[in-house]
């Protein structure tokens, strides 16, 4: 069985985020970039997979600038047998990344695609279900638990009133939860090994893909700080400033 496994390159979740001066997105200068951290979560389920005999390839895939290539050694060290480049330096909404996932989709013709459920920088949420709308797959999100047999794929999954347990015919789609498992760290030995592996870069015009977006990002702003609380000293006073100050009664 083939494992596609998408990643995306984001801002290290360790580092204070600053707004450029003019508004017009995040300073990405001179700032540490990693894999997001559901994306190590779904490549560890695949590698996890391939140690059970159950997958025999995985091919990691990312869309992004060449400096991209980072994340995709990282997933290579990780295990992942292979990985594909999309370059491209535009910022890309959900669904031109799910468009430019389906065309490498059709080219690889995984069994098993596996994704982070969202990203830790947009927080969107929809580049899987977008790809199963477009593939035509099934698809289980938010997985914390992921069992492969035959050609079924039975996900749990986490929902308000507990567990639900779904079970996808292959082709398949799966959005890895927090709790699917912990991600393993890369060994020295296995970081020079990925260096070797192919890794294929294309352009999102060599797919026949269209990137174009209908959606024009006008400011971004960092978030107000918050003000320290304070104490009361009687229910009155508290009353009175959630009148008056707060007005939220």
């Amino acid at each position: 069985m083939k494992v596609l496994v998408a990643i995306k390159r984001v801002v290290d979740y360790n580092v204070k985020v600053r707004v450029k001066a003019d508004n017009s997105g995040v300073d990405l200068a001179n700032v540490k970039m990693s894999m997001n951290p559901f994306c190590e979560i779904a490549v560890e389920e695949a590698v996890r997979l391939k140690e059970k005999g159950i997958a025999s390839e995985i091919v990691v895939v990312t869309i992004g600038p060449n400096a991209a290539q980072e994340q995709l050694r990282t997933a290579l060290a990780l295990g992942a047998d292979r990985a594909v480049l999309v370059e491209s330096d535009d910022e890309l909404n959900a669904l031109a990344v799910a468009k430019l996932l389906k065309a490498v989709l059709d080219k690889e013709q995984p069994q098993l695609v596996i994704l982070g459920k969202q990203a830790i920088d947009s927080d969107n949420n929809q580049t899987g279900q977008m790809l199963g709308a477009l593939s035509g797959y099934a698809q289980g999100t938010f997985a914390s638990m992921v069992e492969v047999t035959g050609d079924k794929v039975n996900v749990t999954r986490e929902i308000d009133g507990g567990l639900q347990t779904i079970v996808l015919d292959q082709p398949a789609i799966v959005t890895t939860d927090l709790r699917l498992n912990e991600p393993r760290y890369a060994s020295l030995p296995n970081i020079m090994k990925a260096k070797k592996k192919p890794l294929d870069v294309v352009t999102p015009d060599a797919l026949g893909v269209s990137t174009a977006s209908t959606v024009k990002i006008l400011k971004v702003e960092a978030p107000t700080t918050r003000q320290a609380g304070i104490k009361v000293k009687s229910v009155a006073e508290l009353v009175e400033k959630l009148k008056n100050e707060a007005k939220v009664i």
